[in-house]
């Protein structure tokens, strides 16, 4: 397994926004993560990724319990992340945005306060073609459309190789066709470098398109997984989610 969660809880007052979460997550999947506003997706991420620590419990990557590490530690092992609200420097070009992300895998960083000029050029590029970006790499990344910003995005989520890729809402704002180009190229990038992915998803028609198997969260706890088929006939999951207008 890749990743292994165990009993993971989190509360804000007497809000449990994860309240007891186990999880294994083999190599290679492709996993969603569903349920309702409020139901403790994004907390998760949160903690998965070390923006939060947990209250109890334990994450571990392979064989390295990484529960408890800062952001940073745990990026460098190997976890990457997007976010539902893209984070790029808009004022460096599309190709300094990726740049700086391989300097910092590269522990280069102190090189962004000199000439960084030909540092990781080539793996650079070699990610932005990897998502389709290279005839943008000069523009300003704050002039692109959105659909090409969720692509720098993933972009730079991929600069650190990461074993786990954890994406949340990847397809929020897009139009269809974007979401569709942009789960396709995932769902690509996923099978050719062996990698896993983890993805929060508000759009179900992608959710049962893409997903191999979903884990469904209600009110912090986990309360169905299976595979597309096995979580739309659940009983539970059309009463707490699907039935809300998911």
């Amino acid at each position: 397994m890749i990743l292994r969660v165990r009993d993971l809880r989190k509360a804000f007052g007497g809000v449990h926004a994860v309240d007891g979460v186990s999880l294994e997550l083999p190599r290679g999947e492709i996993r969603a993560l569903i349920g309702p506003n409020g139901a403790g997706k994004t907390t998760l991420f949160n903690i998965l990724t070390g923006q939060l620590a947990a209250d109890s419990g334990e994450v571990w990557l392979g064989a390295a319990r990484i529960s408890g590490l800062p952001p940073h530690a745990i990026w460098r092992r190997g976890v990457s992340r997007t976010f539902q609200i893209t984070a790029t420097f808009g004022t460096l070009s599309v190709f300094e945005n990726v740049q700086v992300a391989r300097l910092s895998e590269a522990r280069r960083s102190l090189t962004l306060w000199r000439q960084a000029g030909g540092l990781e050029r080539d793996r650079s590029q070699a990610l932005l073609a990897f998502v389709g970006l290279t005839d943008q790499a000069a523009r300003p990344a704050g002039t692109l459309a959105y659909g090409d910003l969720k692509k720098l995005e993933l972009a730079i989520a991929l600069a650190n190789d990461p074993a786990l890729l954890l994406l949340d809402e990847p397809t929020a704002g897009m139009a269809p066709a974007e979401r569709s180009d942009l789960m396709r190229l995932i769902v690509s990038i996923s099978r050719e470098r062996g990698l896993t992915v983890l993805f929060t998803e508000h759009d179900m028609d992608v959710v049962w398109s893409v997903a191999e198997r979903i884990l469904v969260l209600h009110q912090g706890r986990v309360i169905a997984e299976g595979t597309p088929a096995e979580v739309r006939a659940n009983a539970t999951v059309q009463q707490v989610y699907l039935g809300e207008g998911g």
